[in-house]
This record gives structure tokens, sequence and C-alpha cells, in this order.
């Protein structure tokens, strides 16, 4: 594999933004994404710029993607750090100082390559490497009717942490809690 894994750049939010848009647009992000391409597209150049801007420098949040030798972007996972005294962006209430996985897309010419599997390595070790805040756990999401996701978390090294929470909007969906803990000494 020839892909390079790196956290997004200030300057990139043009391309952060159609790997954006490019995601919502993918089979899968009606269970995948709590956004909808409707909504993201419309958003002005400025949403874009702060969203990349944080992701890039930010220490509550960094994007990872994976560049191909061509330099095309190629997927994409973003990390938040979640304290117990923060605002809940989704889900059950930070219990203790975590990461949280969310934007996970690998474009459907990538898939099967390893370029999840890197860009997870990346965000995770990256997660662990903090120590303000010192992370007790990484948790993800994936709606229940995402097996492909949820058998890659798995295979990664995420397991069920007992929680489910309702997706927002119609219907009676829900998502699973996964969690990767590993043992500190």
């Amino acid at each position: 594999m020839d892909y390079v894994m790196r956290c997004v750049r200030v300057e990139e939010w043009p391309l952060a933004r159609q790997l954006r848009l490019d995601a919502l647009q993918d089979p899968a992000a009606p269970v995948a994404f709590l956004d909808s391409y409707e909504a993201a597209v419309v958003r002005p150049g400025a949403f874009w710029q702060d969203r990349t801007a944080a992701a890039a420098e930010g220490r509550d949040v960094r994007q990872f993607v994976a560049e191909s030798p061509e330099g095309e972007w190629v997927g994409t996972v973003t990390v938040l750090i979640e304290r117990p005294e923060d605002d809940v962006r989704f889900g059950e209430p930070a219990a203790v100082n975590q990461g949280h996985l969310v934007g996970v897309f690998v474009r459907p010419e990538a898939r099967g390559a390893g370029v999840a599997d890197a860009l997870f390595r990346v965000a995770v070790d990256w997660a662990w490497s903090l120590s303000e805040p010192r992370l007790e756990r990484v948790r993800l999401y994936v709606h229940e009717n995402n097996p492909r996701a949820a058998a890659f978390y798995r295979r990664f090294g995420f397991v069920p942490s007992g929680q489910r929470m309702p997706v927002p909007g119609p219907g009676e969906r829900r998502e699973w809690e996964l969690e990767y803990v590993i043992e500190r000494g």
C-alpha cells in the first residue's frame, strides 16, 4: 500500500469539503452519517474553512486523510476528544476522557487495500498519545444496519460497550456504541 496517512492541513478545506460531500453520496451514507448531502452542499465556504482549521490545528479534534500516490484523498476519519464536562455531541455523555471516531469514509476504489486499517491506526495512535487529557478509551457508533462497518470495527479491536442509542430522525433506528480500550501501566 502506497497511501500516506496524515492530518488534514488548514488550506486544504476545499479538498476536505469535497471528500465529505462524496462520502455523503455513498450508498451507505444514510446509515453511516448524521448528515445529508443536501444539507452539506449548501454550507458556505467559511463553515468548511472553520471545520478544517479546527481539525488541522485543534487539540480537541483531528482529521486524518489517506492520500494516494497521485495526491487523491481516498479516505478519512476524525477523532473528537470528549471529557465528562463537555457538551454532548451525540450519544451518551462521556463518563471518562475519551476519543470518539466519526466521519469514517473510504472511497469504494480504495476499499480492501488496507486504507481503513491504516487510517484507524493513525487515529487511535494519536488519541492514545495525548497526555492532556489522558484518554481511557476510544469509542464510535455504528448503525445496526451497517454490518460491513461493524465487522471492520470489531476486527480492528472495538468491542460492544452495551450502549445503544436511537438515531435522530424518523423511525426507530439504533446505533451501537463500540469501544477500544487498552490497559495502561
